[in-house]
Order: structure tokens, then C-alpha cells, then sequence
């Protein structure tokens, strides 16, 4: 049971579940930037260029025969996946950004100022009874 145990404290730290939660989410926006890019971007892109489809842009290395299929180079899919990965990489920089920005404003800050030593703090309550009187 020592090994449940320890997987399970493992498991459970913060730092665990905040990378299971942005892979989670990062997963998803990825589907998300692939259908923008598939179905929203290219279209008109290839519109404007002439009404190329880039999924079905490809070289065939080999022509199909019998049962055996062509063998393709498929740079119209390649040239998407690179566009999906640009939006994701800005995407991802300008969050990096964001929370560097914010990381330095914590830390400009000013620190507090310092407690007062224990001899401070006698001759300020003496003063302040002195007032009183």
C-alpha cells in the first residue's frame, strides 16, 4: 500500500493537477485553432489564390496499382499544420507574456516597511501614554 500511497500524494499536489488541467485545456484549443484553421482560414485563403484546396494539395510519389494505394506528399495538410502551430505558439507567447508582466508588477512592489525593534515599540507606547496625561 506504501507505493498507492505515495502515487496518490504525488497525484494530488497543486503543481500535478495544474499540468493535468492545462493539457486538458490545451488539448482542446488545439482542436479548436485545427477546425479555425481547416474550415474558417484556408478556405478564403485558397479562394483568393485561385480556388486551391490546401487539404487535397499533394505530390504523388508513386502511383496506386492493384490494391496498393498511391504514395503522396501531402504538403496542402503540411502547410495547415504549420499555420495551426503559429496560432498556437502566439497564442501561447502572448499568455507567457501576460503572466510575466504580472509576475513583475508583484515583484516591483514595495516591500514593507520594516517592524519596529522591540525598544521602538516601548518608547511609542511610552509617548502615547505621556500624551493621555
Amino acid at each position: 500500500m506504501g507505493m498507492m500511497k505515495e502515487f496518490r500524494d504525488f497525484a494530488m499536489r497543486g503543481n500535478v493537477v495544474d499540468m493535468a488541467v492545462g493539457i486538458v485545456i490545451g488539448g482542446a484549443f488545439g482542436k479548436i485553432v485545427s477546425s479555425f484553421v481547416n474550415d474558417v482560414l484556408m478556405p478564403p485563403i485558397g479562394m483568393a489564390i485561385g480556388g486551391v484546396d490546401f487539404s487535397q494539395l499533394a505530390i504523388t510519389l508513386k502511383e496506386a496499382s492493384g490494391d496498393i494505394a498511391a504514395v503522396t506528399l501531402n504538403y496542402g495538410s503540411f502547410i495547415q499544420t504549420v499555420v495551426d502551430f503559429v496560432i498556437i505558439a502566439f497564442a501561447i507567447f502572448m499568455v507567457v507574456k501576460a503572466m510575466n508582466s504580472m509576475k513583475k508588477k508583484e515583484e516591483e512592489a514595495p516591500p514593507a516597511p520594516p517592524k519596529p525593534s522591540a525598544e521602538e515599540s516601548l518608547l511609542t507606547e511610552i509617548r502615547d501614554l505621556l500624551k493621555k496625561d
